[in-house]
């Protein structure tokens, strides 16, 4: 694919080794970037760096349910690049059930994982940028953040969090030469929708509401992060950017 942004020189943390955080990584580093990603699984990390050739990413293990843990990923990732320009959070996990079916331990993961972690490592990585007074913030929302999907409870409460989480620290930093902003895939297909899509009539079903026909893939959310972590997008900050193929239209 060719590439349209130049971030040569750019240092990049990406939170999040799995699907569309490996490609956007990728697309960091085949612009120029300097990349550091991190993942609580060391296999999965060592995977995109291997993948993005030699020099270009380099991966951290860290488990991200913690804020010590996010804070000493940060200060790792800060060492062995020198700063941070720009931090992509694409961190993620969902259990599929009806709200009364939830037990507290899947809401505990999935705020863990999916919320806390946005925060503390947001305001890890904001700490840095406002002090160097710059810096691009991109959160992978969803368009469960807006929509009220069933079965969906504890991720939808997380995405939703994520949006206004994002508005606040944009609302806080303009300011200071930060922008913080979100992009909210629609139905992708990655590891963590792989085994529903395979259910019987799940993907045609969910195929039938989107006007695009089609779902989407990681390398369709690389574009749109790249433009929003570019100084292209300096003046927009706090905004949603749904990449739906129109999911959120119907």
């Amino acid at each position: 694919m060719r590439t349209t942004w130049d971030f040569t020189g750019a240092r990049v943390l990406v939170a999040g080794a799995g699907g569309i955080g490996a490609v956007v990584a990728g697309g960091f580093a085949g612009a120029g970037a300097a990349v550091v990603v991190l993942d609580v699984d060391e296999g999965r990390a060592a995977q995109v760096t291997a993948s993005a050739g030699p020099g270009s990413v380099k991966g951290l293990c860290a488990d991200l349910t913690s804020a010590d843990a996010c804070r000493d990923a940060v200060d790792s990732a800060v060492r062995l690049l020198g700063g941070i320009d720009v931090f992509v959070h694409a961190v993620g996990v969902n259990d599929r059930r009806p709200v009364l079916d939830t037990p507290d331990e899947v809401w505990e993961r999935i705020t863990a994982v999916n919320l806390d972690s946005a925060f503390w490592l947001g305001r890890a990585v904001g700490g840095v940028m406002v002090a160097a007074g710059y810096g691009r913030i991109v959160y992978l929302s969803s368009v469960s953040g807006l929509l009220a999907h069933p079965d969906h409870a504890p991720y939808a409460a997380t995405k939703g969090g994520v949006d206004q989480l994002m508005r606040v620290m944009a609302r806080e930093w303009a300011a200071c030469g930060v922008t913080v902003n979100a992009v909210a895939p629609g139905y992708t297909e990655t590891d963590l929708t792989r085994e529903y899509l395979a259910g019987p009539g799940v993907r045609a079903s969910l195929e039938a509401l989107v006007p695009a026909g089609r779902l989407g893939r990681p390398a369709d959310l690389t574009g749109p992060v790249l433009f929003l972590a570019s100084d292209a997008a300096a003046f927009v900050t706090g905004q949603v950017l749904y990449v739906d193929g129109g999911r959120t239209l119907v």
